[in-house]
């Protein structure tokens, strides 16, 4: 773990442990924004909840973001209030509409009808206070809070009656601490009980915005923030209760459900390069693995390296100042990867000039910079890189090798020299 001047700390690869019940010598400033549509009863016990943080008052600030409804919210004195018109659900734009409100060093995202316990946001803080790459998602809970007013709630936390606890959600239990963080425990993150540094956030862009509909933009935001290189930690003490049973166990119409799911899978698709989410037999705009080539020594060379790459199996881009050569084959492209692709990507591959690769063997070169292995390999002509490792180096002015570790390594490759055979090559590919 290393310290920053202004006693911050990075940490190397996930392993936030070090940190794991370290507390702020000074409470951080704290911003909660809560998205709202037309829901004031469960907006008033949220808001209950946050007037009895044990967080100090002083540094903590609420805004409420109503997402269009007929009547603006009604919020004790001390609350902020954002509004943008209805033009349908758009939790996400009333998230980042919210978050340009803020003030406070680090944003809290609070659901609507989730009611946090008292100790909630001084424990989901302080991780984000004390890494300013942590991503932290809450424990969330579920009870049937019908008809329960602020004073209940009170009395609740005080020790008294509490309500009907409903089903916790058996994936979400599965989360553990996060700290063997894989490729798809962004799948853990939600935006009902998430915490981020604003720096972060800010980075990478906040919610994107053409998320329309219930789902999916948390998702998206954790998988381009760990692509970021941000550290992921679930914080089970955080606890803040839902109000009813989770999305998956309400008995909805099947078909409908399905379709509010599948319109989700396809929104995400788009976007994320996760081939658990993909599927097969697509073309997607963010490619998983961006390839940068240099020109071989002549144009069969470099052809037959790129079809190389290309037939590799994976979800790959090609960029290379050759990319007239290949017909307008949507995959490859000239000048630089745009910035949207790289931040979204989870590998880079240079390479100085056209391999043929051995079948898997670019493969096996990715898997080696997954979570759970390095942040890069090097051979003679090839380097590649986590897109995390690369963006938290750059970001703290680190050495890639001290943060992920780094790999020598003789890729299953070899150059094809000039004037290569293509027509005894490319149908072997």
């Amino acid at each position: 773990m290393l310290t920053l001047p202004d006693g911050r700390h990075v940490v190397a690869g996930n392993d936030w442990s070090p940190l794991a019940d370290a507390v702020p010598a000074q409470p951080p400033t704290v911003s909660v924004v809560v998205p709202y549509y037309r829901a004031q009863a469960e907006l008033d016990l949220v808001l209950a909840g946050l007037a009895g943080q044990t967080h100090p008052a002083s540094r903590l600030q609420v805004v409420v973001a109503d997402d269009g409804s007929p009547e603006p919210p009604r919020v004790p004195a001390g609350v902020t209030v954002v509004r943008q018109e209805d033009r349908g659900f758009r939790a996400a734009a009333a998230r980042n509409l919210g978050a340009r409100a803020a003030d406070g060093d680090v944003l809290l995202f609070l659901d609507g009808d989730t009611v946090p316990e008292p100790g909630y946001v001084a424990e989901l803080a302080a991780l984000p206070a004390l890494l300013p790459d942590a991503l932290v998602t809450g424990r969330r809970r579920h009870a049937d809070l019908a008809g329960w007013t602020p004073e209940r709630l009170h009395a609740w936390f005080a020790g008294g009656p509490a309500p009907e606890e409903l089903t916790e959600p058996a994936w979400l239990r599965q989360a553990g601490s996060l700290l063997d963080a894989d490729d798809r425990s962004y799948r853990f993150v939600i935006s009902a009980v998430m915490g981020v540094g604003r720096e972060l956030f800010t980075e990478v862009g906040g919610f994107d915005e053409t998320f329309g509909g219930y789902g999916g933009e948390d998702w998206e935001l954790a998988h381009r923030l760990v692509t970021a290189g941000a550290v992921l930690a679930h914080r089970e003490r955080a606890v803040a209760w839902h109000d009813g049973p989770d999305w998956g166990l309400r008995g909805d119409d099947p078909v409908a459900a399905r379709r509010e799911k599948n319109a989700e899978t396809r929104s995400l698709a788009r976007l994320l390069p996760d081939p658990a989410a993909r599927g097969v037999g697509g073309w997607w705009p963010h490619p998983d693995v961006v390839v940068r080539v240099a020109p071989g020594a002549d144009d069969d060379a470099t052809v037959l390296g790129v079809r190389s790459v290309l037939a590799s199996g994976l979800d790959v881009q090609v960029w290379t100042p050759a990319a007239d050569l290949f017909d307008g084959d949507p995959r490859v492209h000239a000048g630089d990867p745009p910035p949207a692709v790289l931040a979204r990507c989870r590998t880079q591959v240079d390479l100085v000039e056209p391999l043929l690769w051995a079948r898997g063997g670019l493969a096996a070169l990715v898997e080696r910079v997954r979570p759970g292995g390095v942040g890069q390999v090097r051979g003679a002509v090839v380097t590649v890189s986590a897109t995390r490792a690369l963006r938290r180096a750059a970001r703290w002015d680190l050495p890639l090798d001290a943060l992920f570790g780094t790999a020598d390594v003789v890729p299953d490759a070899q150059p094809p020299g000039p004037h290569p055979d293509l027509a005894h090559h490319l149908p072997r590919l």
